[in-house]
């Protein structure tokens, strides 16, 4: 009979393992899987819309036809291509093929892109509020994140003051999500630019998170690299999960130097060796095929962006600032008692809403909530009216 009891060697952890803190996302995530019902879900920024036609039948296509196998470590020339196409159609970025890997998601790319520039005795900068994972990846490449919080007085825009008095010669990068999760903020050139500037100052790349950059509604966006004195110190990080509704396909990017781009092939060949062969295939047929299941997706979010700040406009001591891009709003509820992850425990539990509570993106944002409008009208409209049943209860 097999000994049970715990070896010694079950509680050999590496401490960066004991840093770690699950993102509050995933948290409600989990919280909502016990929940008893069918909550509303706001809390995770996945489009409810199916993957387009066209990209589905290239990657069955692509596995009957026994493209299956590995591929290079930095993807396909074929997508490399599409993707250096793609960026400078749609973001005026002008990468040369050779200056692009493709990664399993914009998530491995942001890790890979840490594991090649920082490392122990290194700060990453990250302005909150940000999507948590910058910071976890930071302490996975043994730097140590610096969270700089932005204000909220200006709808969380970039402060160049605040990010330049934490750049120091320690500083390995500063990452930017624009347009931001969980703001929807797009900043504002003139500002990335000076920020791009201080980090080039110091020795810094600007890592440069654009995975929602074709989801922007009051402006045209266009991509850190096309426009900052610096380009050369920027690492363009895009993705195919949002745009083509394909976070499930796990396909992304990173662009920039060749040096850094040739460091994280190599770095990748130790964790996944390559993208997936047949999402790769699928991605192409994504970036070079009908771009209108795009522009439709694009609308239904701008619709639902407006009503959501219409209907938050409403209701009783909650405000929000006017997301404009990405799918997210980010709702002051600071009124409410508790803490923003007590505040989205007591809303799924009492009114069965989803939401991710803000201080899962920095204290920054604490007292506020996320959600998410990649969703349905009809269930974003029931999940407002009961949050502002809660508000009024609690306020009353």
């Amino acid at each position: 009979m097999t000994d049970q009891r715990p070896s010694p060697a079950g509680d050999r952890l590496s401490d960066r393992t004991r840093t770690l803190d699950r993102s509050k996302i995933r948290v409600m995530f989990d919280l909502a899987e016990a929940y008893d019902g069918d909550p509303i879900r706001l809390q995770v920024g996945v489009p409810d819309f199916d993957t387009p036609e066209h990209v589905v039948d290239a990657a069955e296509a692509a596995a009957r036809a026994g493209r299956t196998e590995y591929t290079a470590n930095p993807g396909v020339p074929e997508l490399r291509a599409a993707i250096a196409e793609t960026m400078a159609r749609e973001s005026d970025v002008e990468y040369a093929p050779e200056q692009i890997t493709v990664t399993s998601g914009a998530m491995e790319a942001l890790s890979l892109a840490m594991l090649a520039v920082a490392g122990p005795g290194d700060e990453v900068v990250v302005p909150t509020p940000a999507w948590p994972n910058y910071v976890n990846q930071a302490q996975i490449a043994g730097a140590t994140p610096v969270e700089v919080p932005l204000p909220a007085d200006s709808g969380f825009d970039l402060d160049p003051e605040r990010i330049a008095a934490n750049v120091t010669d320690d500083t390995a990068a500063v990452i930017l999500t624009n347009p931001s999760n969980p703001t929807g903020r797009v900043y504002d050139e003139d500002l990335v630019c000076e920020v791009a500037r201080i980090a080039a100052d110091h020795d810094a790349y600007l890592v440069a998170d654009e995975v929602y950059g074709r989801l922007t509604y009051d402006r045209a966006f266009r991509g850190a690299a096309s426009y900052v004195d610096a380009p050369e110190n920027v690492l363009t990080v895009g993705s195919c999960s949002k745009t083509y509704a394909m976070t499930g396909w796990r396909l992304g990017w990173l662009a920039g130097p060749q040096p850094v781009v040739d460091a994280v092939s190599r770095i990748g060949e130790s964790t996944t060796a390559c993208a997936s062969s047949v999402s790769q295939q699928a991605a192409l047929a994504a970036l070079t095929g009908p771009q209108e299941p795009v522009a439709e997706m694009k609308a239904a979010f701008e619709r639902r962006r407006d009503a959501v700040v219409e209907r938050v406009a409403e209701m009783p001591s909650v405000s929000c600032p006017r997301p404009e891009g990405a799918f997210y709003a980010l709702l002051d509820v600071s009124v409410l008692p508790g803490d923003s992850l007590d505040v989205a425990e007591r809303l799924l539990s009492e009114y069965g809403v989803v939401t991710a509570p803000g201080n899962g993106f920095g204290d920054a944002g604490e007292g506020y909530l996320r959600l998410s409008f990649a969703n349905g009208l009809d269930r974003i409209e029931t999940g407002l009216d009961r949050i502002e049943e809660m508000v009024r209860a609690e306020t009353a």
